[in-house]
């Protein structure tokens, strides 16, 4: 008897519930409010009687939902607030032809969302939610991870030591960045951000690259598979993509999606190279969730959900006991100003920044990094004092360049003066061409940096 008991509370505790709502409140493009609905079971259960539980201890936020109604096609949603008796709901889709009278159904005690991962994720391209979306059939991964995860701790960081390789002559050799560091690139429209991150995902030694486009136009999207990662890269690489005509949440879970999958690998003891294009969109994306749910907006219209989900998701990059997972953000600067709420946010949070100047993109220089402009804080502890002194050598003779750039241009730069700014004149073209690079090259970290040595050794002689 106390066996046939037992087995019955064990179908009851895994019973997959379904709750549904009595009455759909309002539908606010792809917000829906809803009245808090009554726990049921989808079937009998103990001795043929119903088990009724409290839908209080079962719905929370982040709780994953279906939306159902009989003239459309189920759209998945989640609970993003929750306020006496009602529920506020986040669609994942559209909700143009949704009606009032649609139920919204709760399985498995109101679960979050997860996001299948594996290795026959690699050389796929999927959406915000983990689905395919090339074409190529369905994905079979070996376990599902929660999208929400807390940060490694800090104490079992490893310690960043290890540079890695990205190809790009001018990060590896002036800004050099380590296995596990966190870095920004920042710029306005129209500078080179989403060529020079396609250049680092195809050219880095990393063992998996992971780039999440999030709000990306359809035509860059494919531009970036087709020729910027290409046959090679995409092999080794995973693709999400979320469209600027996605609801506001799912944009947000692109980048969730794609730390996870990252997360995934690096407990598997890999390298791995995390793109997000970019975090200025998913915070465009949070404000509208927040705001949709009442939050006060606190800076430029960024409500306080928009810095804490910021801060979460950069704090989960980054090395554990196990691998290293080497995060670059994309950051678009609001009118090249660096200093509006969001980029400043992030600078402050990232391991460096790597700045592209408007000028230099005008000129032809490419990829157009301000060196003076740029950091990496681990710098110093990736190289040694010989490599260190070359790199500030050719910083300060960039600097003194683009501080008299105007003087020289006008003719009234007067030859030895200024011994400093004569070495980056009569040697401008070096430097240059030392810092420029096709988008389709890549270089090997040592010749990078053996090749400032040398130029800066050339220059010294002088």
């Amino acid at each position: 008897m106390k066996n046939m008991f037992t087995n019955c509370l064990e179908r009851v505790r895994h019973h997959d519930f379904i709750i549904e709502t009595t009455k759909i409140v309002a539908i606010r493009g792809s917000l829906i409010e809803a009245i808090r609905p009554q726990t049921r079971l989808s079937e009998k259960t103990i001795d043929g009687y119903p088990k009724h539980t409290s839908a209080e201890l079962t719905i929370q936020l982040g709780s994953q939902c279906t939306i159902v109604s009989e003239q459309n096609p189920p759209i998945l949603g989640e609970v993003i607030a929750m306020k006496d008796d009602r529920l506020s709901i986040m669609a994942m889709e559209a909700t143009t032809e949704l009606p009032l009278h649609a139920s919204i159904r709760f399985p498995k005690r109101g679960q979050s969302y997860t996001v299948g991962v594996g290795p026959a994720l690699m050389g796929r391209v999927i959406d915000g939610l983990g689905r395919p979306i090339d074409g190529k059939g369905p994905i079979i991964t070996t376990e599902a991870r929660p999208l929400f995860r807390r940060a490694p701790h800090v104490l079992t960081r490893k310690a960043i030591d290890t540079p890695l390789a990205t190809g790009v002559r001018s990060i590896d050799s002036m800004l050099t960045v380590g296995k596990g560091q966190r870095i920004g690139i920042f710029a306005g429209t129209g500078v080179g951000k989403s060529t020079l991150l396609s250049m680092i995902s195809r050219h880095s030694d990393s063992d998996v690259a992971i780039a999440a486009l999030i709000g990306e136009r359809g035509r860059e999207v494919k531009d970036f598979i087709e020729n910027g990662l290409g046959q090679s890269g995409l092999k080794k690489a995973i693709v999400i993509v979320s469209s600027p005509d996605d609801p506001p949440l799912k944009r947000v879970r692109a980048a969730y999606t794609a730390t996870t999958i990252g997360e995934y690998f690096r407990d598997r003891g890999q390298s791995v190279v995390l793109i997000v294009d970019s975090l200025t969109r998913l915070a465009y994306a949070q404000r509208e969730i927040g705001l949709l749910r009442q939050e006060p907006p606190v800076s430029r219209g960024y409500p306080p959900s928009v810095f804490s989900v910021l801060n979460e998701l950069l704090e989960r990059a980054g090395n554990n006991e196990h691998g290293f997972l080497t995060a670059f953000y994309n950051v678009l600067v609001e009118g090249d100003d660096l200093d509006e709420p969001i980029s400043d946010a992030i600078r402050g949070v990232l391991d460096g920044h790597i700045v592209l100047a408007r000028k230099l993109a005008e000129s032809g220089h490419f990829p157009a990094i301000d060196i003076p402009k740029s950091i990496s804080r681990l710098m110093h502890h990736l190289n040694d004092a010989t490599q260190i002194t070359a790199a500030q050598k050719l910083r300060s003779w960039i600097a003194r360049y683009q501080e008299m750039e105007d003087l020289i241009n006008i003719g009234a730069y007067i030859k030895g003066n200024d011994p400093l700014l004569d070495l980056a004149v009569n040697h401008q073209n070096a430097w240059k061409n030392f810092l420029m690079q096709k988008a389709n090259e890549g270089y090997d970290l040592k010749k990078s940096q053996n090749d400032l040595l040398t130029l800066c050794l050339a220059e010294s002689k002088d």
